[in-house]
């Protein structure tokens, strides 16, 4: 059942409940999820992004965060942009839930994999016609010299490919699969809970840790 209100101080009891009654890290953040959906008032599943560049530089944006997975954690992006070549580099990412409402984050290290497949697919299917549009006629990342270009292309588009435009090759998911997952939430005299999930690869057993706040 979907949380109404900010939770209560004492509500780390039942955190500690949900940690130590056998859910998966996983389990639990579509849990979060299912709470923030209700209370947040825009953009539940949006997530800092972090990748890291060639020179081992790293980038942080903000993307949606579309699907929960058992599994993993699916977002969808150009797979020309900086993060996906980042991505692709080197197979790796984090990211960061941030609910402020009910004062909680979750932060994910994992390994990346390309979701290029008929969820793609369905999930390109599910946006705005003018969405899909825009996905084929940006190049994201790029630089564009004047946004009339874009406009322009995308009425182009709209004559070319008619009313169903498919999904590009060029666009697509990403799926990361977590080897670390640490939930925080919000404490008296910040005196915060803060608990740890890790595996070494994935596939293997979890062990769950309390960090100092």
């Amino acid at each position: 059942m979907f949380i109404t209100k900010a939770p209560k101080e004492n509500s780390m009891e039942e955190l500690r409940k949900e940690i130590f009654d056998g859910l998966e890290p996983i389990e639990i953040v579509r849990k979060w999820f299912l709470e923030a959906k209700a209370v947040e008032p825009n953009d539940p599943d949006a997530v800092a992004l972090s990748t890291v560049d060639s020179l081992g530089f790293p980038n942080v944006r903000m993307v949606l965060m579309r699907l929960i997975l058992d599994d993993g954690f699916v977002f969808f992006t150009n797979y020309e942009s900086v993060k996906a070549s980042e991505i692709l580099h080197n197979n790796k990412a984090s990211f960061l839930y941030h609910w402020k409402t009910l004062r909680r984050q979750v932060r994910v290290r994992g390994e990346v994999f390309k979701e290029d497949s008929d969820l793609a697919d369905q999930y390109f299917s599910e946006r705005s016609l003018e969405s899909r549009y825009g996905a084929w006629a940006s190049r994201q990342s790029k630089m564009l010299p004047n946004k009339n270009l874009l406009h322009n292309k995308i009425e182009d588009l709209k004559k070319k490919l008619g009313n169903n435009p498919e999904r590009p090759k060029f666009w697509g998911g990403f799926k990361l699969i977590p080897f670390e997952v640490e939930f925080w939430a919000d404490g008296k005299y910040r005196l915060h809970d803060r608990f740890r999930w890790q595996r070494e690869k994935i596939g293997e057993n979890w062990t769950v840790s309390r960090l100092y706040p």
